[in-house]
């Protein structure tokens, strides 16, 4: 993302509480950012060679573009990363490895669902980030506001692919598969092969 060269002020130049503010509200989010990257990046490491792989692959690198971005805005803006704050999101990050999924090491059926839907929260936060520097955009010529609806708008496609994975991962965790109601009573003699089966999904497997 590009900043604005021209003679209006220094973002430096603004109020000291509203540059302090600023400050916190970016790191916040550059804390945010790195632990999505980290995230994303280990799911579709995690997914290679399944049909969820590609389409993680490229949100890997979609994400992490997205983060160069905003550290180009901070530098814009005047405002220096506070990589403590970075440490401890990434902590953090790890820390979620081994919540809520119903095991301490190996992954759960609900990892990926729980994955997905960290991943979806954090694109919906990182839609509002964008959002907010637009507002900030309109005074600011050190931003460029086209550069800011283009970032807020992949977030948007983002959002929308992880919603898909997130819906598909669901319904393969949380939906009985129709075997055991189509199975007949009866012994196998005579019994026709499963693959021809009626009402049997034929949906690709997410993973």
């Amino acid at each position: 993302m590009n900043a604005h060269h021209s003679s209006s002020p220094s973002p430096s130049s603004a109020p000291p509480r509203t540059q302090r503010l600023l400050a916190i509200y970016l790191n916040d989010h550059l804390a945010g950012a790195s632990s999505g990257v980290a995230l994303i990046r280990r799911m579709a490491r995690t997914h290679r060679g399944t049909p969820a792989g590609p389409p993680l692959a490229e949100l890997a690198e979609d994400i992490s573009a997205d983060r160069e971005s905003l550290r180009e805005v901070m530098t814009a803006l005047d405002i220096p990363a506070q990589w403590s704050r970075v440490v401890v999101g990434r902590l953090a990050e790890k820390v979620g490895r081994v919540k809520l999924n119903g095991r301490l090491v190996s992954r759960s059926p609900l990892s990926d669902v729980l994955e997905l839907e960290a991943m979806r929260i954090g694109v919906e936060g990182k839609e509002a980030i964008w959002k907010s520097l637009a507002v900030i955009a309109e005074t600011h010529s050190h931003l460029e506001r086209a550069a800011v609806d283009r970032l807020l708008s992949r977030a948007r496609d983002q959002a929308a692919v992880l919603e898909e994975l997130r819906e598909e991962a669901a319904r393969r965790t949380f939906t009985p598969t129709p075997m055991a109601a189509d199975e007949p009573a009866h012994s196998g003699r005579g019994r026709p092969g499963r693959a021809s089966r009626p009402g049997r999904s034929h949906r690709t497997r997410w993973a």
